[in-house]
């Protein structure tokens, strides 16, 4: 194909061809505000519309201001009062051992050691509920006492191994 002329080609885009003694910028945008400095204000931030500028408060350790910097203490100032420390204490944590038929690791209260309780089976409340519903229902011939024979029906004592004091009872109802 044939060259094209300078003349032919289509203008550069967003308008007509730049004339010499033209700048390639573009113009300003009057439609919007200009453009914030952050040299301009104190704290980096621009000023909020309608308010001026905050003032730089002492002991934040601004950079730019002699004397106080980064890391170095800042006295109060004389007017300052300083106010009430207040300090919350915590309850203490207490664990309610629940004590069932089976031997439980604990402190004894009594002798102060460190203990496993000893168990052993009593008669209690449930074991004569049970003997006499076993009546009722018509064991009379002695099957009705059969509950007293078996421990999963009786009350369960736990007991210290030093000091044989009654730690806690374990009442099936």
């Amino acid at each position: 194909m044939s060259e094209m002329s300078s003349t032919n080609m289509p203008p550069p885009y967003p308008g007509p061809p730049v004339e010499s003694g033209q700048s390639q910028n573009p113009p300003p945008n009057l439609g919007y505000p200009a453009q914030f400095d952050a040299s301009k204000t104190t704290q980096g931030y621009p000023p909020a519309p309608g308010y001026p500028p905050a003032p730089g408060y002492p002991g934040y350790g601004q950079p730019n201001q002699p004397g106080i910097g980064y890391g170095q203490p800042y006295s109060m100032p004389a007017n300052y009062r300083q106010g009430t420390t207040v300090v919350v204490a915590q309850p203490p944590i207490t664990v309610v051992q629940t004590f069932r038929d089976v031997p439980v690791h604990m402190n004894c209260p009594h002798c102060r050691a460190e203990i496993v309780t000893g168990t052993h089976y009593e008669t209690g409340t449930f074991t004569w509920i049970i003997c006499f519903v076993l009546f009722f229902v018509g064991c009379s011939l002695g099957c009705c006492f059969f509950p007293f024979c078996v421990d999963g029906c009786k009350d369960v004592i736990h007991t210290c191994p030093n000091c044989r004091q009654q730690l806690a009872r374990y009442s099936r109802i």
